[in-house]
């Protein structure tokens, strides 16, 4: 009697026609919509297929789980924008007004190029138990929060900046001042019946809030 062959392990599925590189950002580009719409966690890859109008199997061709697809997402599309907005804050010129300034314009130029940026921020950052609030911590915060609160301490120590202000709170004041406004917009705008109250306002209205409550000195 033959002995029993071993079954064969099933060979990957044939890569798709077409221009790959393309097909992959559109599944990233529909799983970003995805997360934003209605959640990382109530996501499920069969969501991001129907959205790029794929079948499940070529999201599991390109990506294999959910997890390296949000790896993929987080690495591909959140990453570069927070790298963007530490680019203009590395090169602001001295003085807390320049600094003060790249940072709100840096983020406001960020969310006006990805309107998506508000939600996500909103929904799996600062909500507790969000998908990506340790992604933040980890790695946001050492590039961002950190570098601005210890140059608003450097300059506190030079004197010039309040003195009574806590150099950390007013890193958390610029996200607050860019961030919320931002992402409420829509509420803001029909509650008011102000459709101009945009990005620009927001930003205007920061720095001329920010620049005066720091007591800026030269």
């Amino acid at each position: 009697m033959a002995p029993a062959r071993k079954p064969r392990k099933r060979a990957p599925g044939r890569q798709p026609r077409g221009d790959a590189a393309d097909l992959r950002a559109q599944l990233l580009d529909a799983a970003l919509a995805c997360f934003v719409a209605q959640g990382i966690a109530a996501t499920s890859l069969r969501d991001i297929a129907r959205r790029a109008g794929v079948t499940p199997a070529l999201v599991h061709y390109y990506f294999g789980d959910k997890a390296r697809l949000q790896h993929s997402v987080v690495e591909e599309r959140l990453w570069p924008v927070m790298v963007q907005v530490h680019a203009g804050v590395h090169e602001a010129g001295d003085g807390v007004e320049n600094l003060v300034a790249a940072f709100v314009g840096g983020l406001v130029r960020a969310v006006a190029a990805h309107p998506w940026l508000p939600t996500l921020w909103v929904r799996e950052i600062l909500c507790e138990g969000g998908a990506l609030r340790e992604v933040m911590i980890e790695r946001v915060g050492p590039v961002l929060p950190r570098v601005l609160a210890e140059r608003f301490t450097a300059a506190q120590q030079h004197g010039q900046l309040n003195p009574q202000l806590d150099p950390r709170l007013i890193v958390v004041s610029l996200v607050g001042l860019t961030m919320f406004p931002l992402a409420s917009a829509p509420i803001w705008q029909q509650l008011f019946g102000a459709g101009e109250l945009g990005a620009d306002e927001v930003q205007r209205h920061a720095l001329a809030l920010l620049v005066r409550g720091l007591e800026l000195k030269s």
